[in-house]
């Protein structure tokens, strides 16, 4: 059975692990400006207070786990008033050793693993508009294990480090994401696969992005009437059918056109265009600029 949310995570490409312990005692908050990349992080002892951008504040304890899949600016803080340092993360050096922030010493008042890691897909920004903004998850023990095996792997020095990081990495991001399918997950891929008639249609899209798509067909296929499936969908997922099926099929083109020898034909064909000048027209209103030039800025690139 095609699954959707591995695809996604699939194409993304995660990689590059960096990992910090970081803790804080006694009056401190720091501010964390615009980050842009994903970030995640496990509390280890202790509680402290988040306020990430955009989001209600989140009390941090003992046990949680948080993913950012682009993350925003964002304050951490004890629950005693302080001043926040700013910390601009694209331009502080990683650090090495512990981060601590307040009183130097003694025993912390909370303690925590943070990482941020790459996403090494040119369609980045497309794909986690599919995904939630946040991820607030209690209580998982097998996060903080994965999160942990991540930290070991990557202040390792072993054979094959990237590649068992990428590996880690997907099985973190699918075991986090998918602990909040359903109602609980803001409208999105996550909320629409957690919602049994409308992942039906989704994963038809996904089996066979090639197919001539109507939304009567997709409705048939999830045992709705139209409108109901229009209307639901769009309540789930945040988009039209029709506009989710563009968003995946222009991922998968913008994932061919990395290959060097594929003619935008074979791309066309295989993503559900019956030729390539009607791919080229899709691509470029949406893309911005013609699949041909983004092929070749990708080579460039690599």
């Amino acid at each position: 059975m095609i699954d959707p949310l591995s695809e996604v995570i699939a194409l993304l490409r995660p990689r590059t692990v960096l990992s910090k312990i970081i803790s804080g005692a006694g009056r401190w908050a720091v501010r964390y400006s615009d980050f842009g990349q994903p970030s995640f992080c496990t509390v280890l002892d202790g509680s402290c207070r988040l306020t990430v951008e955009g989001q209600e504040s989140l009390t941090l304890e003992a046990g949680d786990f948080l993913l950012l899949p682009k993350t925003p600016g964002f304050t951490m803080s004890g629950f005693m008033p302080a001043s926040a340092k700013h910390i601009d993360p694209k331009v502080s050096p990683a650090p090495t050793n512990e981060v601590r922030h307040g009183t130097p010493d003694g025993d912390p008042d909370v303690r925590l693993l943070g990482g941020s890691f790459a996403f090494d897909s040119k369609d980045a920004d497309l794909l986690i508009s599919l995904l939630p903004a946040l991820v607030h998850v209690r209580g998982v023990q097998r996060l903080s294990t994965l999160v942990h095996l991540v930290r070991d792997e990557a202040t390792a020095e072993r054979p094959g480090r990237d590649l068992v990081l990428g590996r880690l990495v997907e099985v973190m991001l699918i075991e986090a994401l998918r602990t909040i399918q359903g109602e609980a997950a803001p409208a999105g891929l996550l909320r629409g696969l957690g919602d049994a008639r409308l992942a039906i249609a989704i994963r038809e899209m996904h089996a066979d992005p090639a197919h001539t798509w109507t939304v009567e067909q997709l409705a048939k296929k999830a045992a709705l009437s139209r409108s109901v499936f229009f209307d639901r969908f769009t309540r789930a997922v945040g988009v039209p059918p029709m506009e989710y099926l563009l968003c995946w099929r222009m991922a998968l083109a913008k994932d061919l056109l990395r290959e060097q020898d594929i003619s935008l034909a074979e791309v066309a064909e295989r993503i559900g265009y019956s030729s390539a000048s009607t791919f080229s027209t899709a691509f470029s209103r949406c893309v911005g600029q013609a699949p041909g030039r983004f092929a070749r800025e990708r080579i460039v690139e690599d």
